[in-house]
């Protein structure tokens, strides 16, 4: 990433979560699921471009014990491929590894754009356990 960038810690404004979320691709979420998303985090970081825009973001939930995981990875299209999404995330590693206990553990669901990023950062697959979700309604 390059200087013109700023991470900047503490989550984006509402308005930005919910906008990067939609245009990066993640599922859009509403107003209410965005604001106890932000609430609800351990720890999250955002980037700030050269025009002052938020541009990227990322944080992470835990238990502060030893389970933390790692979401809403999300660089806006137009700043892709500048090593921001890589910047979050050590960003992000960095502080659980400097705020949590020793032996904590780091997990994320690594979506089919991202995972050669996540593997190049020492994530691995968990197999033969698989990832699953229960939607509420």
């Amino acid at each position: 990433m390059d200087a013109s960038y700023t991470i900047v810690a503490g989550p984006p404004p509402l308005a930005d979560y919910l906008r990067l979320r939609r245009d990066s691709g993640l599922t859009p979420k509403t107003p209410e699921q965005g604001a106890g998303a932000i609430a609800g985090s351990w720890t999250a970081c955002h980037v700030v471009g050269p025009a002052g825009d938020v541009v990227a973001m990322g944080r992470a939930i835990g238990d502060g014990g030893w389970y933390f995981h790692i979401a809403d990875i999300a660089t806006d299209p137009a700043h892709q491929r500048h090593g921001i999404g890589r910047a979050v995330v050590e960003w992000l590693v960095a502080d659980i590894r400097s705020r949590a206990p020793e032996g904590a553990y780091v997990t994320l669901v690594g979506d089919p754009p991202g995972q050669r990023l996540y593997r190049s950062l020492g994530f691995e697959d968990v197999a033969p356990s698989l990832g699953m979700a229960l939607p509420v309604d």
